[in-house]
């Protein structure tokens, strides 16, 4: 109907979802959102939770999966050649370089697992959790088959759409990704890279309080990014063609105006960022409004 010279809407759209399979990639710089952001695109589009892959959620579920799962225990061990029975001093992976780090940390391995000769035994599995347990890096072998291991555990290619949160972080990650994911019919429905300055990523990041989130790590992290995410995009755009990046601002401060001044809308800030998602993936202006507004009422 017409009111004015403004149209309006009779019709309210409360759900909406992707119109084929497939998966969309959230990449980004550290402390970007792509969890908060990942999070409401799960509720906007109509994607279950657990269709929500993060690389850290990956990890830690890896060796858990590992122990009380054995069909994928079993696809982690034949076909990633990755498993509790694999000795790290003696694998595929096996590097003196590799080998001396693992023995460096033999105390606290044995701590950790109440056992000792974990100088001349420790499976694949326990380095993987005693490195995610404690922050520690783990071959870039094992990132590239266990993301693509959960893909195949969780059946993506039977037709669901999932999102891919904070992977990959590499050129080299983004050619297995990409190559893994055309192996198994899963299209890349879009890319969407948020952008934030390195000031407010270290503002960001400052504000939680983490005990690694001193200036110098916040910096490395940021140079990690310039060096290998951008790239990464860049690499997934020249294959997959520039319609399939989207570049959104992930610092849209949303303000309420109350009697002690400007106060930051958390929630209003969050949903400014996945509106331009949204719109990014083709979604009208008027669903989109609809589509957030049903959200905060949810809430």
């Amino acid at each position: 109907m017409y009111s004015g010279n403004q149209f309006t809407s009779l019709v309210q759209v409360e759900k909406i979802k992707v119109r084929e399979p497939g998966v969309i990639i959230l990449t980004g710089p550290s402390s970007c959102g792509k969890g908060e952001v990942a999070s409401a695109l799960c509720k906007t589009l109509s994607i279950r939770p657990e269709a929500h892959l993060s690389m850290g959620e990956i990890l830690r579920s890896t060796f858990k999966d590992a122990k009380e799962d054995p069909s994928f225990a079993e696809l982690l061990a034949t076909k990633y050649d990755l498993s509790y029975e694999n000795n790290i001093f003696d694998c595929v992976d096996t590097t003196e370089s590799l080998s001396a780090k693992v023995r460096s940390y033999q105390a606290e391995l044995e701590k950790m697992f109440d056992k000792t000769g974990m100088d001349l035994f420790t499976s694949q599995l326990e380095w993987l959790e005693f490195c995610t347990m404690n922050g520690l890096l783990v071959p870039n072998r094992w990132t590239e088959n266990f993301v693509a291991a959960h893909i195949e555990q969780e059946n993506f290619a039977d037709g669901e759409t999932f999102i891919l949160d904070g992977y990959p972080r590499t050129q080299r990650a983004a050619e297995h990704l990409l190559d893994f994911l055309s192996s198994m019919n899963i299209p890349v429905l879009k890319v969407l890279h948020l952008s934030i300055s390195r000031q407010e990523m270290m503002s960001r990041a400052q504000a939680r309080g983490r005990a690694d989130d001193d200036d110098e790590s916040l910096f490395k992290r940021f140079q990690f990014y310039i060096e290998n995410v951008q790239p990464s995009v860049d690499f997934m755009k020249t294959k997959l063609g520039s319609d399939r990046i989207a570049l959104i601002d992930a610092h849209q401060p949303v303000f309420d105006q109350t009697d002690n001044g400007p106060a930051f809308n958390l929630d209003e800030s969050i949903n400014a960022v996945v509106a331009s998602v949204l719109k990014a993936m083709g979604v009208p202006r008027m669903v989109i409004k609809d589509i957030l507004m049903e959200n905060s009422n949810s809430k």
